[in-house]
């Protein structure tokens, strides 16, 4: 066996080696097929190491935890691709006629752990006999669908099979997951130290059916942001709006706000870098924005730490004055956007850092993202003879800058 595998890692080379510039739209797609058909089969030749290797002990009389330890290190891939390696190797072994799927690539790596997966969770649910049917037909009669697609077959599959089983399997498989979800769900927020944070955790589906409701109003696609950082800005804006309901428990005797400690210069009159109470920085961009009237605590220190203003709760739009910033402006008033006041802050048109009053004229509502937008100094907004917000777009927008509003929320 050693001389065909070094012949085929010699041939494996030529190809790799091969420009594939010349060939004809009809040749290439023919030599992607047998490439991927080779892949798949060479994966199934590497699954039949890995469980002889793992029936051997032999990682353990290497001083490896175990196989997938040992795998790891062999062959520089990460835990999890080497557990799920071991796993479908052992699968494999237990089940012939994936075994042969795989080996003639009549499946291809993916589709096999799905039907791994498959046939290991029927085992508690249904007979033998069952299962076998089970994974004969996800191989002969759904081998053509994607993963995806395939994974939804999967999920259905005894009502394909034994129809007369499926319910109450299904139903034990529900209270199953159920539970699963229910013990080990979780949410972390994790410093990644880069000014980033990671997000990870495990919700049941109910969780996450009240999670997307929340937060699909609020990633409607637009040319500026991906769908991911649409869902981000979405879940920030969903626990601003908590925090500004005034509906949340107290935390520590006060209502539940975001104290930013950042020093003054009264020299130039700026601000410098904030610091959040839990330790990160913030750029005096961001503490602009959140002076603004986001439900934060300032503290603002002199040249010497000293505290000269702690609090200013009048920097707030509230009250009787956000309610005539809402007949006003009816949302937020950037031109084109359709986004309701209750997702919207009272912007200080001049930075309330710098001396901006908390008055009408002085303030316009806008939403979390168009008033990023603002913060960033392309756009200038500015309050009209008449009264209303009106913006200026910058020069690559408009070569003549000419004011625009927002017609969307206009009520006459």
């Amino acid at each position: 066996m050693g001389e065909t595998l070094e012949q085929l890692r010699d041939i494996a080379g030529q190809c790799a080696g091969t420009p594939v510039w010349s060939l004809p739209d009809a040749d290439l797609v023919d030599a992607i097929h047998t490439v991927h058909d080779a892949e798949q089969m060479l994966a199934a030749a590497k699954l039949h190491l890995v469980r002889e290797i793992d029936g051997r002990n032999l990682p353990i009389t290497q001083q490896a935890a175990n196989t997938a330890v040992w795998l790891r290190e062999q062959l520089h891939i990460s835990i999890h691709t080497a557990r799920r390696t071991v796993d479908l190797a052992k699968t494999l072994d237990q089940r012939p006629a994936l075994d042969v799927a795989l080996s003639t690539a009549a499946v291809n790596v993916e589709q096999a752990q799905i039907v791994a997966k498959t046939v290991h969770d029927l085992a508690d649910e249904a007979a033998p006999d069952v299962v076998d049917l089970a994974e004969k037909a996800l191989i002969a009669e759904f081998a053509d669908w994607e993963p995806a697609t395939f994974r939804k077959a999967a999920a259905r599959i005894l009502t394909h099979v034994a129809p007369e089983a499926a319910d109450e399997a299904d139903r034990r498989a529900a209270e199953r997951d159920e539970k699963r979800a229910q013990r080990t769900r979780a949410f972390t927020l994790t410093n990644n130290g880069d000014g980033r944070f990671r997000v990870t955790g495990w919700l049941d589906a109910e969780a996450a059916a009240i999670v997307n409701a929340a937060l699909d109003p609020l990633c409607k696609p637009d040319l500026e942001r991906t769908a991911a950082q649409r869902r981000a800005d979405a879940l920030v804006e969903v626990c601003r709006l908590a925090l500004r309901t005034e509906q949340l428990p107290d935390n520590g005797g006060d209502r539940p706000q975001v104290v930013v400690t950042v020093p003054y210069d009264v020299v130039r009159h700026e601000l410098g870098v904030g610091q959040l109470d839990t330790g990160e920085a913030l750029s005096p961009q961001q503490v602009r924005r959140l002076a603004c009237d986001a439900r934060i605590l300032p503290v603002v220190l002199g040249g010497q730490g000293q505290i000269l203003d702690v609090g200013q709760q009048r920097r707030l739009f509230t009250g009787p004055l956000r309610r005539a910033l809402v007949a006003r402006d009816g949302g937020c008033a950037f031109p084109g956007c359709d986004r309701p006041p209750q997702w919207c802050d009272g912007h200080h048109i001049r930075h309330w850092t710098d001396g901006g009053d908390t008055a009408l004229d002085n303030g316009v509502l806008l939403c979390g993202y168009h008033h990023r937008l603002i913060h960033r100094g392309e756009w200038e907004v500015r309050i009209a003879d008449d009264g209303r917000p009106e913006f200026i777009p910058p020069p690559y927008v408009d070569s003549e800058r000419r004011p625009r509003r927002n017609i969307y929320h206009r009520r006459t």
